[in-house]
């Protein structure tokens, strides 16, 4: 258990100081504000999907904690190239991942997004972990209020 949670420090690290897709797609077809009143942290999450449902690009740009700029970066990174499906699939599995759900997660199904299994011991940084998953699925929904983890 040790090797993942250096391996969960080391990410988080990571992708906080070097956010990946850090920039918006130019052109998108889906926008999601994400607020986590909590903390206050702040996202944009926009994306293109093409013609065949896939995810073609995807970046967000905000400011939040390192947890929630490292999930908002590694989801950039793992959706790509992902269905619609795929993606609310792939929220289910981190939610339940992160909340403690499945503390056993499938690194086969989660990838990378299997390191944000160490955040079940911080209760309180579940939804930092969560906002950009909550700002994915009222994108791809297309609704017009902003996701909140409330």
């Amino acid at each position: 258990m040790s090797e993942l949670r250096d391996l969960y420090q080391e990410v988080i690290l990571e992708h906080s100081k070097h956010p990946r897709n850090f920039r918006f797609p130019d052109p998108s077809t889906h926008v999601g504000e994400g607020y986590n009143p909590l903390c206050g942290d702040r996202l944009t999450l926009k994306l293109r999907l093409g013609d065949d449902g896939r995810i073609e690009d995807i970046g967000f740009q905000g400011s939040g904690c390192a947890i929630s700029t490292a999930s908002a970066s590694t989801l950039t990174e793992v959706l790509m190239g992902k269905t619609a499906d795929e993606a609310h699939a792939l929220f289910k599995a981190f939610h339940d991942v992160v909340t403690g759900e499945n503390a056993m997660p499938d690194p086969d199904a989660l990838g990378k997004l299997a390191v944000f299994a160490g955040v079940s011991a911080y209760p309180m940084r579940v939804k930092c972990a969560t906002l950009a998953w909550h700002t994915l699925e009222q994108a791809l929904e297309g609704g017009a209020q902003p996701a909140t983890t409330e």
